[in-house]
């Protein structure tokens, strides 16, 4: 998921970089509880001002894209209940579950290949 910005681009920062969150999230690039970076860290990877991100973290939250859950960070919120939608939140689940088990990568999505294959 890496953000750039253009700092002599006639675009202002943060809708370049708001922008890249909505391509993200419609090209599936960003799934349903993806973890974003903290405002400050993304900031400082930027080279933008923390307002800057943090601007645009509100406003995405406010159009439904994201959600802040305190201390646990700011995730791809999901937009509506499709089944895409219900898909990707269970990848995520499913992948966050993997890395817990200790289970490699390439070997998790096997499991889902075979998976899908038997039904």
């Amino acid at each position: 998921m890496p953000f750039v910005v253009d700092h002599e681009s006639k675009v202002t920062l943060y809708e370049q970089l708001r922008t890249q969150v909505i391509e993200q999230v419609a090209s599936g690039e960003l799934i349903v509880g993806t973890k974003l970076p903290p405002v400050r860290q993304l900031a400082t990877e930027l080279g933008v001002a923390p307002y800057t991100a943090a601007r645009v973290y509100r406003l995405l939250e406010q159009d439904g894209f994201l959600e802040t859950r305190g201390r646990n960070g700011t995730v791809i919120a999901a937009r509506s209940d499709t089944a895409e939608t219900t898909l990707q939140a269970a990848a995520t689940e499913y992948a966050a579950r993997a890395r817990e088990l200790g289970i490699r990568a390439d070997a998790a999505l096997e499991y889902v290949k075979r998976a899908l294959h038997a039904g």
